[in-house]
């Protein structure tokens, strides 16, 4: 029986996949419980109309994250922290505080993000920002003393 699927399912396939299954199967399970409807000919058309707007969408969305990354190619930020005599930081520097310092030069980016190695001392580093699903930038995070 060929199906398609309305949401992920282990080991049979993708949301928005056409696959084919053993009618007890789909009829039983997948149907009932809202992961897949029948295939059939005008379901097929919506199907492929619903694609070809979300790949639409999708361009867009992925342009807007590629344009946002070269912009964040260009920005260094400034963080303050208490620092030891011998140059250590008393903590570390954490994404929240990338997060915050991005906001207030205007760029709004969640800190779940953002991705930084530990960072305990003074000097500049690089943290990963992921702007959408496969698009990366970077930004430069400057430590330095208050």
């Amino acid at each position: 029986m060929e199906i398609i699927l309305k949401k992920d399912v282990a080991n049979l396939g993708n949301a928005d996949e056409i696959v084919n299954v053993k009618s007890g199967y789909a009829v039983n399970y997948l149907i009932p419980q809202g992961y897949a409807i029948l295939a059939t000919a005008s379901a097929k058309k919506v199907l492929a109309e619903n694609i070809r707007q979300r790949a639409h969408k999708e361009a867009k969305l992925v342009a807007d994250a590629e344009a946002l990354a070269a912009r964040l190619a260009d920005v260094t930020v400034q963080i303050a922290a208490k620092v030891s005599e011998s140059g250590k930081l008393f903590g570390a520097v954490t994404t929240a505080q990338v997060a915050e310092a991005l906001a207030g030069k205007g760029f709004e980016i969640d800190k779940k993000n953002i991705t930084l190695e530990a960072v305990k001392e003074l000097g500049t580093f690089e943290a990963s920002v992921k702007c959408y699903k496969s698009v990366k930038g970077s930004v430069k995070v400057e430590v330095v003393a208050e």
